[in-house]
């Protein structure tokens, strides 16, 4: 079994630890997607009891992101890569235990807060409009979920230590497994406690997440030791750093707290139809932006504790122009095939969460560059720059979704939310970059805007392609269950895909071309005959 887990903890590269992230990202997003599909053909799409669910999530959820995951991403992977990389895993080992020790204590703390203090939080703050019986269903949910920020600030620092050594099998794998654990609760616990048992099943999958860090410290040599050594030049410099990571990252889900909050004062169902119009905008996002920029980002660290800037930019404009030219397609899907993609989720269709995905398909893009730019100031240890640009930006995010969805303002309802985010994404990516590129003179050249305009005249091509093909191809009342939308939404994607790397590789790109030539190795290969 160690040696299992040893051969699963192998080191990998760049474009491997990609290609791994996506491919467990794909397996996440099935999971993910199967979730969703089962829980609205449980409970209905505009069920109060799906509404109730979604609220409960929120403040637990809130609550690991601002006490825990700006510590590890940003802050404790790069100060663990400087001691490992000198081979000092005696310091290494110390700042990773005492971190451990000293998340746990305080989601501990706040995970017992958000147990009393549930009923006010739902009640008052989170979903003040919504109906008195799913107040109480999302009060009793928080409470259950309320264990989620602890058995998460484990996971997660375990799960950050492999990823900062460029060890991603089972950082890869936890999301999935979290996500079996919610479809278990659906399919076992739901029959018998109803809305109840989904949440019992996502304590099921947190635990099931938290084992598979652990199996993912196998050979690495980590020894833990308890207490919190403070004098610990590593953590002192970590949790220094903590508040503004912790709070920019606290303020993007913030805007989350503020959506919920405006939706819960609409129409019953309407929570639940952005949640999952949602969901789907973070598909591409977490398959492409974050994977691609998370495997990236030990690299660009590093570059920059090397002291070679030049190498840094070299590495940035690459990942940059593999994960534009992977966004733009998936973009075009996402807008194009948004009904197909919907009844996947939905059996019978919603047109309110396909209007939503196709107003969140500039949000979409914009995201998935934004995980990768941000992380570029990480690299540098400037947190301070990205969490002022996210004041900014939650702030408008805050004005556009309460002027736009509700009555004092334009009204255009649960539409606004999705407006909303696209606007502010690409604010945000336009103001981060900007700064990128006055620090940075030679970041982004005439020949770089030519290649970026050069995939998008691709990506605008492939659309007209799979709008004829869905023309040839339409979505009927009929086409209702995986086999019958799959093999039909796979050709109609497949072509798409086809298209749009065979006009890059027309556009002289760089990127399609081993893509190119390993498909035509492989039609092409020689048989030999006996």
């Amino acid at each position: 079994m160690q040696r299992i887990l040893r051969r699963a903890n192998i080191k990998l590269t760049v474009g491997w630890a990609a290609a791994m992230l996506s491919g467990m990202s794909l397996v996440s997003m099935a999971l993910g997607l199967l979730r969703e599909r089962l829980l609205n053909a449980n409970f209905g799409v505009d069920s109060l009891e799906l509404d109730a669910y979604r609220v409960a999530f929120k403040v637990p959820d809130f609550m690991f992101i601002i006490l825990v995951s700006g510590a590890l991403s940003v802050t404790f992977i790069p100060i663990l890569n400087e001691r490992l990389s000198n081979h000092n895993r005696k310091s290494a080992w110390e700042l990773t235990s005492s971190l451990i020790n000293f998340l746990a204590t305080i989601t501990l703390v706040a995970s017992v807060t958000i147990f009393i203090f549930a009923d006010p939080i739902i009640k008052y703050l989170l979903a003040p409009g919504m109906e008195a019986e799913g107040q109480q269903l999302a009060v009793l949910m928080m409470r259950i979920i309320a264990v989620n920020p602890f058995l998460f600030a484990i996971s997660s620092i375990l799960t950050s230590v492999q990823q900062a050594v460029g060890r991603f099998f089972f950082f890869a794998l936890a999301p999935a497994v979290y996500s079996l654990g919610i479809i278990v609760g659906i399919i076992v616990l739901a029959p018998d406690f109803g809305i109840l048992g989904v949440a019992y099943g996502v304590v099921f999958g947190s635990v099931m997440q938290l084992l598979v860090g652990a199996m993912g410290m196998a050979g690495l040599g980590f020894e833990y030791t308890s207490g919190i050594n403070w004098r610990h030049k590593g953590l002192r410099e970590t949790l220094r750093l903590l508040p503004q990571r912790s709070l920019d990252q606290g303020m993007d889900y913030f805007n989350s707290l503020v959506e919920i909050s405006v939706a819960s004062r609409l129409r019953t169902g309407l929570i639940n139809s952005w949640e999952v119009a949602f969901t789907l905008h973070w598909v591409p996002i977490n398959l492409i932006g974050i994977a691609i920029s998370t495997a990236a980002f030990p690299q660009m660290t590093e570059r920059i504790s090397q002291g070679r800037p030049d190498l840094f930019r070299k590495e940035f404009i690459r990942v940059l122009r593999v994960l534009v030219w992977l966004a733009l397609p998936v973009t075009v899907v996402a807008y194009v095939g948004r009904g197909y993609l919907v009844r996947l989720l939905v059996a019978e269709g919603n047109e309110v969460i396909a209007n939503l995905v196709g107003l969140l398909v500039v949000a979409m893009f914009f995201r998935a560059i934004f995980h990768l730019v941000s992380r570029s100031f990480y690299a540098h240890k400037d947190t301070r720059t990205p969490l002022i640009v996210s004041i900014y930006a939650i702030g408008l995010n805050v004005f556009l979704a309460i002027f736009l969805v509700l009555p004092i303002g334009l009204g255009l309802g649960i539409a606004g939310l999705a407006i909303a985010q696209s606007v502010v994404a690409v604010v945000e990516v336009t103001i981060l970059l900007s700064i990128m590129q006055k620090r940075h003179q030679k970041l982004f050249t005439l020949d770089l805007i030519s290649v970026f305009a050069r995939m998008l005249l691709a990506a605008v091509m492939s659309a007209f392609l799979m709008y004829g093909l869905i023309i040839l191809f339409p979505l009927r009342a009929t086409d209702v269950g995986f086999f019958a939308l799959v093999p039909k939404f796979g050709v109609i994607v497949a072509a798409t895909l086809i298209g749009y790397v065979l006009l890059s590789y027309l556009f002289r790109l760089g990127e399609p071309k081993p893509v190119v030539e390993r498909a035509l190795k492989i039609i092409f290969r020689p048989i030999k005959i006996n």
